[in-house]
């Protein structure tokens, strides 16, 4: 079997390995087993080849794969569905009590109860969504 075939090889398995274990390390050995397969298609010898996936494995893993694991691991900076409405402002539809009541959030209606149990805020006021529980929102008026 010709040497490029077999770094080809090893690289599909190192790629494949990257899949289930998603540590980037592994994917960064692949890519260097890709690099030395190209080698081995130009004719390098085999000792060369070893030391060409040595020297871009080596390389990879201590610059590329810290940079790559940066990006992945970002904190992510939008909040997406119902933690996006928190903190805004919503319209009491109907009496909001620690029980019950309606308000309308962005356009849409949703079932909500006071924040603090012992208020009854009328319909009409400005309210603050505290806290989304379920499909209720829990609202605090607007000072």
């Amino acid at each position: 079997m010709e040497p490029w075939l077999l770094w080809l090889t090893v690289a599909g398995v190192f790629a494949v390995a990257e899949i289930f274990t998603l540590t980037a390390a592994l994917g960064m050995l692949g890519g260097a087993a890709l690099v030395t397969a190209g080698t081995a298609a130009l004719g390098l010898p085999v000792p060369l080849q070893f030391l060409v996936f040595t020297v871009v494995a080596t390389l990879s893993v201590i610059f590329v794969r810290p940079i790559a694991l940066r990006h992945v691991l970002q904190p992510q900076t939008e909040r997406f569905g119902i933690d996006a409405l928190i903190g805004k402002s919503a319209y009491v539809i109907s009496e909001v009590t620690g029980f019950g009541g309606r308000v309308r959030i962005e356009g849409e209606e949703w079932t909500a109860r006071a924040y603090d149990e012992t208020l009854v805020i009328p319909p009409g006021t400005a309210v603050d969504v505290m806290e989304i529980s379920g499909t209720t929102a829990l609202v605090y008026p607007r000072e």
